[in-house]
């Protein structure tokens, strides 16, 4: 079985408040995009693979293989079902430390793969809820369509939203932005405008009113991120952001831009939004 987990990116991002827990309660609109990584599980031959197997291609993932949150979405469901060893294969094409919920991404569709290859029959909600045993993106990436992400990220209200008709550009630079920096640099306070009545005006009128709050803080410490935004207006767009914590930027284009390039180092798609 292959398939193909998807980025996302983040339409605005309010940090509301501090919780008891030490998380932050936010708000943020969540996209799925066709920026994608590639994954492939099949049952694995006890013959040769009494333990299962893991292979990962691409790009690099920071940590130990033992760590990887597909690895990790297995043994969730494994321990619950009786499940024989899987071989697994990864080709990482979406960059990590991006903001763009690579990682979520291949947890969920993990979930995904392992329920419909050994016929679980567990519905959405509760992937869902073994998705947010993993991380506070991952259960965005189960239904895998606009939400309004609230609370830690993980509660999910439906977003009516289409950016089909848009161009998208996202751009990571050679920058890595650890969440905890991120998150040790903001000031949660109550956003002015709710996010979701910005969400509902035209996709012209976002510039301005659509923020995310960790550009505050990590625009000063990464002017190459911001810089990227800059350019991306320049070049014409009628949004431009960072994605999440960063440290992807993306911009909404009304056509694809012409003469927007890059330095080798950058990561970066294009396509319908």
């Amino acid at each position: 079985m292959i398939l193909f987990p998807n980025a996302k990116i983040n339409l605005g991002l309010q940090i509301v408040a501090k919780r008891s827990d030490g998380y932050h309660n936010l708000q943020t609109g969540m996209y799925p995009i066709g920026w994608q990584d590639v994954l492939e599980v099949v049952e694995a031959d006890p013959k040769k693979q009494r333990k299962g197997s893991f292979v990962l291609s691409g790009m690099e993932i920071p940590g130990a293989e033992k760590d990887n949150l597909v690895l990790r979405a297995y043994e969730l469901l494994r321990k619950d079902y009786d499940l024989p060893p899987v071989a697994v294969q990864l080709h990482k094409l979406i960059p990590t430390g991006a903001g763009l919920g690579g990682g979520s991404a291949d947890a969920a569709f993990m979930l995904k793969a392992v329920n419909e290859l050994f016929q679980l029959f567990l519905d959405e909600s509760i992937l869902e809820d073994y998705a947010g045993r993993l991380g506070s993106d991952c259960p965005f990436f189960i239904r895998n369509s606009p939400a309004i992400a609230l609370e830690r990220g993980d509660v999910l209200a439906p977003l009516s939203l289409d950016l089909s008709a848009y161009h998208l550009v996202v751009v990571k630079p050679p920058v890595h932005v650890a969440t905890a920096e991120a998150y040790a640099g903001v000031r949660p306070k109550t956003p002015d405008q709710p996010l979701n009545e910005i969400l509902n005006l035209p996709v012209d009128d976002w510039k301005g009113r659509l923020h995310n709050d960790f550009e505050d803080s990590i625009f000063p410490k990464y002017p190459q991120i911001a810089e990227l935004k800059e350019r991306l207006y320049a070049a014409g767009a009628l949004y431009a952001s960072m994605s999440g914590s960063g440290a992807a930027v993306y911009g909404l284009f009304t056509e694809a831009p012409a003469d927007l390039h890059f330095p080798q180092e950058y990561q970066h798609w294009q396509g319908r939004g």
